[in-house]
């Protein structure tokens, strides 16, 4: 029967513990840097094609109550937008910029801002919402 010293089970020890803590050295050091890559990236990717998408279907809806809209009348439509994205809130604003107008999605991380296609030379569209539920578009063609 062969015969191991203590000195060789402690050496066999620290060498186990050694190889553990450069392996948990550099597990940690990996986390941090990947963080950014496999995280925030794609979450800031996934809220702005979110904003592109919530802004452009804002614009088509209002697009839409412009062209049919009355000489003389008024039309309500209400939309329904997600309450958030992420699980963040998000303001939608329709400015004008210049001759166009467009629409602004804001949130914390991100913004988008989308064109309002076409109607910004004949009518003037305003107004602010915060993201969630229900919405309405109002057209009066009094101007209120």
């Amino acid at each position: 029967m062969k015969r191991h010293s203590s000195s060789d089970a402690v050496a066999n020890l620290v060498g186990y513990i050694i190889i553990t803590g450069v392996l948990m050295v550099l597990l940690v050091s990996v986390m941090i840097l990947v963080n950014d890559s496999l995280m925030v990236k794609p979450a800031e990717q996934f809220t702005y094609h979110s904003y592109v998408d919530i802004g452009n279907g804002m614009s088509v809806r209002i697009v839409d109550i412009y062209t049919i809209a009355p000489v003389n009348g008024s039309i309500v439509s209400d939309i329904d937008i997600p309450y958030d994205v992420l699980g963040e809130g998000y303001v939608i604003t329709v400015r004008r910029q210049g001759v166009d107008q467009e629409i602004l999605v804001k949130g914390d991380r991100t913004e988008t801002v989308i064109s309002l296609a076409g109607i910004g030379a004949t009518r003037a569209v305003r107004g602010t919402t915060m993201g969630g539920g229900s919405n309405r578009v109002i057209y009066d063609s009094g101007g209120v």
